[in-house]
């Protein structure tokens, strides 16, 4: 490490009143680790490498939170936590008719999406991770097989459910079940199904890592009140930090990434709050700024060199861009459920998370609770709709109990992050475009998961349901894809440019399928395996 001087911290008052930086390092010191990005992959990487004696920077475009800022008010957080730079969206997808500027949701702050999240943690199953292999070609989709099999992440997700207090794991209990919770195993149970429990959550059920337990009040999805759930805001940042090997650099946002002559990465430009722009040298890089802003930054730093983008010789950043197939259905019921009380995503069914193409569909989805509050159940019920039938459900919330779908989206060549042609941000960069179609697999899977699901609420006792529309998620997934050979993908099988070897994709960028289960604990077994991959080829000189 070397240190800064007085007169080389240009950007000092990158810093909030209570961003007080540990160590700080010089812009021409090429011996740190440079991430961008400080969520679920990025945050990981720094706190595995920090704690290995190598030093780090991390860059975050948003701002440093205290817990002490978080409400209990939907709306209130989200308006402090989404990431609001300019964004557009093209495509036959009803997401993009009804959000043509917000079609996906992330986080602008340190902790990244972590910041906002329901904490669910399901584990990819053998089968996701060879779906060209079991599926075949799938007309119309890009389907590929990941280069690591599910036994080789498999240790790797029980350390990453040690290190987020998985609800159900490693001697840890389940959560206890919430009225929403009793309404849907009452269903399942009806409806024949025997897979299902309150889940596996990343939220403290007892104190446990210097978390508080769950205070079961609801509203958690953004920012825990508690304490309780897990953020890379609140565990994997300040550990890293307490190293000394960790600097973190709130509101500065990575504009490029630059190589020396031979190819490989020398550094990343970034703007800092005043908007002046600053170089920091680098020895390797990980880019974890989800995979909307992953793709675009290397795209926004082509070269001679790399005309099409930074490690885009494939042509493939950008491409095969996934969400998953999701949506909500709610039930009201005779007695009062007050769904919003105990955590918001209390409980899951998983009998039809498997692979039956007799239903119509490959790939397979669950069941989950959805305890909204009333600010954002209203607003997400029907984004077109109004009159007496919207009203009769507003006014009915208090008896209504909700159940989440989501499963495997079809990879997609065509669906796609591209740099938009004229529209620039604030630092005079191309903003994001994403295009959005739905493939038939994903409709044949979201109409035959409607109809049981709605069957599953009429066996519990609902009397009327509703189905929602398409909405746009926060599960951000492919565009930098890892691949076996260089032609099919981005990063190999350990996140590594296949071009440029100390440069490094950290997040869900590099999935290759989009798997049926939420993507936060796969993106931290992987960074916790990329980090050790990192840490021996550094300290073996051979990056």
């Amino acid at each position: 490490m070397t240190p800064a001087r007085d007169g080389d911290r240009l950007d000092g008052d990158r810093f909030d009143d209570h961003d007080i930086p540990t160590v700080t390092y010089r812009h021409d010191d090429d011996s740190v680790v440079v991430i961008v990005g400080s969520g679920a992959g990025g945050a990981t990487i720094a706190d595995e490498l920090s704690r290995n004696g190598i030093d780090t920077i991390v860059l975050e475009a948003g701002r440093r939170f205290k817990e002490s800022e978080f409400v209990n008010d939907e709306w209130e957080m989200y308006d402090r936590f989404t990431w609001k730079d300019k964004r557009f969206a093209t495509g036959s997808s009803p997401t993009v008719r009804d959000f043509p500027t917000a079609p996906t949701w992330t986080c602008k702050g340190l902790g990244g999406s972590t910041l906002h999240w329901a904490a669910l943690c399901r584990r990819g199953q053998p089968y996701e991770f060879k779906t060209r292999s079991i599926y075949g070609a799938v007309d119309g989709a890009n389907v590929a097989d990941w280069p690591i099999c599910f036994e080789e992440l498999e240790p790797f997700y029980v350390r990453a459910e040690d290190k987020m207090g998985i609800s159900g794991r490693n001697g840890i209990p389940f959560h206890r079940g919430s009225t929403a919770y009793k309404v849907m195993a009452l269903g399942a149970q009806r409806m024949g199904y025997r897979d299902f429990d309150t889940g596996h959550s990343a939220i403290n059920v007892k104190p446990r890592d210097g978390r508080n337990a769950c205070d079961q009040i609801g509203f958690c999805m953004q920012g825990c009140k508690s304490g309780a759930r897990w953020s890379t805001l609140t565990s994997e940042l300040p550990r890293a930090e307490a190293t000394g090997c960790c600097e973190i650099r709130t509101h500065c946002m990575a504009l490029r990434i630059e190589h020396d002559p031979t190819g490989r990465a020398s550094g990343v430009l970034y703007a800092d709050r005043a908007g002046r722009h600053h170089f920091q040298k680098a020895r390797l890089i990980c880019v974890a700024a989800n995979s909307v802003e992953t793709p675009r930054l290397l795209l926004n730093s082509e070269s001679n060199s790399f005309p099409s983008g930074l490690a885009n010789g494939s042509g493939q950043v950008g491409r095969n861009y996934m969400r998953h197939m999701n949506g909500y259905l709610y039930g009201v019921f005779e007695r009062p459920v007050h769904m919003y009380r105990g955590i918001v995503s209390n409980g899951s069914v998983r009998d039809e998370a498997h692979n039956d193409d007799s239903r119509g569909f490959v790939g397979g989805y669950y069941y989950s609770c959805v305890g909204l509050g009333l600010p954002f159940f209203a607003a997400f019920l029907s984004p077109r709709s109004w009159g007496r039938e919207y009203t009769n459900w507003i006014d009915a919330y208090d008896h209504v109990s909700g159940i989440h779908v989501l499963g495997e989206d079809m990879a997609m060549a065509d669906n796609r992050v591209t740099l938009h042609p004229s529209e620039q941000d604030q630092h005079g960069l191309p903003v994001p475009c994403l295009h959005l179609d739905d493939h038939a697999n994903d409709l044949a899977m979201k109409s035959y998961a409607y109809r049981k699901g709605t069957a599953l609420l009429e066996a519990a006792g609902a009397t009327r349901v509703f189905q929602s529309p398409a909405l746009p998620v926060s599960h951000n997934m492919g565009t930098s894809r890892m691949s076996a050979e260089p032609q099919d993908g981005v990063v190999n099988r350990w996140g590594q440019s296949h071009e440029i070897s100390n440069l490094f994709v950290s997040d869900g960028s590099l999935f290759t399928s989009s798997m049926a289960g939420n993507p936060t604990l796969t993106i931290v077994a992987l960074a916790i395996r990329q980090a050790a991959y990192i840490v021996e080829q550094m300290r073996s000189n051979r990056l």
